[in-house]
């Protein structure tokens, strides 16, 4: 399993439309070599390459591309482990690995690539230490037409001994400087370690809880984040990391600012086509909300068209 022998011929890999994507290439790969992507990184680890559990996970569901030197050692390193032929996967990325779709231009949210790297910095970066009971998001938009404020209360149960902590991540606007992006822990929870993107407009951050969970045990925390970079809004989007019971996402708005239209969206992932679920009536206290039970996986969010 090593990825020793002759390289197996897959035309959609190696010598086919060269509009492959390179995520769906190595996810592709990595199923029919049977591996989990714990036994790839030790397979990479024993080649004297070091690569991230959630790099790895990011690269095959498309969520960030491998584009630095030892990103890309590390991909070479990869076709040999996953039988596949030499260059294979790494022209892929040369190339963009993503051929005629890249002229067509993708949903804001699912502009995290930069961002997903820095999970690596943080340990239990893909928060699988504990399973999320419910989530409550609420979005501020204020007179600006600018989403500045972000209140959140997660429920969640450690499914071991030792779980302290939940890490966030947070992709602004275009114009969001995440170095300017307040985070703060209201409730059962403190702020720790605060990774800003040097150059893209998203971060990474803990919330460290006040004490240490045993397994089983359950645990409620509140947390705001304050982007006073982030310019004209339009919409706000969740993605599901891990199956959640129940999702409930707000968007209050100035009254002196009041969108036109404001609607529920979903996506079956970051990369997928996005549709319009159903139309949302501004309340009395000129507010939407949208709720979901039961979430395995995707995106679900809240957009509104300004007059």
């Amino acid at each position: 399993m090593g990825g020793s022998g002759e390289p197996v011929r897959r035309p959609w890999i190696d010598g086919g439309p060269p509009g492959g994507l390179f995520h769906v290439a190595l996810r592709a790969a990595i199923r029919e070599r049977g591996l989990t992507l714990e036994r790839l990184r030790f397979h990479l680890a024993q080649r004297g390459v070091s690569v991230g559990l959630s790099s790895l996970s990011n690269w095959q569901n498309g969520h960030s591309r491998p584009e630095t030197p030892a990103s890309l050692n590390a991909v070479r390193e990869l076709e040999r482990v996953l039988g596949v032929r030499p260059e294979s996967l790494a022209r892929l990325v040369a190339t963009g690995g993503r051929g005629q779709a890249a002229r067509t231009p993708a949903p804001r949210c699912a502009d995290i690539a930069p961002v997903t790297d820095l999970l690596d910095v943080l340990l239990s970066s893909d928060n699988q230490d504990v399973e999320v009971i419910g989530v409550q998001h609420k979005i501020t938009v204020d007179a600006e037409r600018c989403a500045t404020s972000l209140w959140s209360q997660l429920l969640v149960r450690a499914v071991r001994d030792g779980v302290d902590r939940y890490v966030v991540r947070y992709y602004g606007n275009p114009s969001c400087v995440p170095g300017l992006v307040v985070a703060r822990g209201l409730v059962n929870c403190r702020l720790g370690r605060f990774v800003p993107h040097p150059s893209a407009p998203g971060l990474v951050h803990e919330l460290l809880f006040d004490h240490v969970l045993r397994a089983g045990e359950t645990w409620v925390f509140e947390s705001e984040l304050v982007d006073p970079t982030a310019g004209v809004s339009t919409e706000f989007a969740y993605g599901f990391r891990n199956p959640t019971r129940q999702f409930l996402l707000q968007a209050r708005f100035d009254p002196r600012a009041l969108p036109l239209r404001c609607y529920a969206f979903a996506q079956q992932d970051l990369e997928d086509e996005r549709h319009t679920t159903g139309d949302l009536r501004l309340s009395e206290h000129h507010s939407v909300h949208l709720l979901a039970s039961a979430i395995d996986s995707g995106v679900l969010g809240i957009g509104w068209q300004w007059t």
